[in-house]
């Protein structure tokens, strides 16, 4: 599959697995799950024929593992990131004693005077490596970091889950846990 096929069907996978599924006519499970078959037959009455080989080319093709399918292949979901009603089931996790969050320029005075918030979604999200953080905020622009003292937050009573992408996530980071990288 061509790199910006591949692109263009995760695009429309993160759509309706996190986001908006009732546009294609699918309801997910409370944790997330919907069926591949239904899934396929949706994209399809809505212009995209995928078949299950490359929707499973798809899903391990991703970058970012946005992705999954349950252990019997039946089904598949949004491993994060969802703005719809879904409880993924996370365990509590401790995190690294520092994770990491990738902005834009914009929006650090902001963050730093109200920290960081989910926004349309259920919770922020976190990297272990300033790496990926860079990635993330270097899709609106150039990349701003921010460090965020996991420990402390994690000591200070919050809680942290971790995503079967390794995206670690909590409800809210204040400010007082956040400092820009320079």
């Amino acid at each position: 599959m061509k790199e910006h096929d591949l692109i263009r069907m995760s695009k429309r996978l993160s759509l309706h697995l996190r986001h908006a599924p009732e546009r294609i006519g699918i309801e997910l499970s409370d944790d997330g799950w919907v069926d591949v078959d239904e899934l396929l037959a949706a994209l399809g009455r809505h212009g995209l024929r995928l078949t299950r080989a490359e929707l499973a080319e798809v899903v391990e093709r991703n970058d970012k593992r946005r992705y999954a399918f349950d252990d019997s292949g039946a089904r598949i979901r949004a491993s994060q990131g969802h703005s719809v009603g879904v409880e993924l089931g996370l365990p509590l996790a401790t995190p690294p004693p520092t994770l990491f969050h990738g902005t834009v320029a914009r929006f650090v005075p902001a963050i730093l005077r109200e920290g960081l918030r989910p926004m349309r979604r259920h919770d922020v999200h976190l990297s272990a490596t300033e790496a990926t953080a860079r990635a993330v905020g270097a899709r609106r622009g150039g990349p701003v970091l921010l460090v965020v003292d996991a420990a402390a937050l994690t000591e200070a009573g919050h809680e942290f889950r971790l995503s079967a992408n390794d995206v670690w996530l909590t409800p809210h980071v204040p400010p007082a846990f956040l400092r820009q990288l320079r």
